[in-house]
């Protein structure tokens, strides 16, 4: 399966945040929103980098609350992977995994057109193994 498919069933709507807006901002963002990270950019141009809850929390535990006064360009991680719609989720799983990180945006012909969690590849690989595994029961049981 590829991210391609991902991107499809779960929609391509991206939240982003100015980097020159608070982290408290963003916190408040990220949990309306019930997410764990959005990507920080100025509307219409390419990404600069992706804030976490991780990252909040890890600069919380630093320095108190005190950072959620500080931008979002100040915690954001500026060194993001990305991957395109055609590769695979175990390769994008991978890279996840052993970079610890849980985003990743999609870019298709240079632009953002989606984002990805861990979470978002665990359930599809989850569904395309049911999937599987139905097909072959009922080849086993000849429907």
């Amino acid at each position: 399966m590829r991210i391609e498919r991902v991107i499809s069933n779960k929609g391509a709507e991206v939240l982003t945040i100015a980097p020159n807006a608070s982290v408290g901002d963003a916190a408040i963002l990220l949990s309306e929103k019930r997410i764990g990270a959005v990507v920080v950019c100025v509307p219409g141009e390419a990404p600069e980098g992706i804030l976490s809850e991780r990252d909040i929390v890890r600069e919380l535990g630093r320095s108190g609350a005190g950072c959620l006064q500080q931008t979002v360009a100040d915690l954001m991680t500026r060194d993001i992977r990305t991957c395109g719609l055609s590769d695979a989720l175990d390769d994008v799983l991978s890279i996840m995994t052993e970079g610890r990180f849980r985003h990743m945006p999609v870019i298709a012909d240079g632009q953002m057109v989606g984002i990805v969690s861990i979470g978002d590849i665990v359930k599809s690989r989850l569904n395309e193994l049911s999937m599987e595994r139905d097909a072959l029961e009922g080849m086993v049981m000849g429907h």
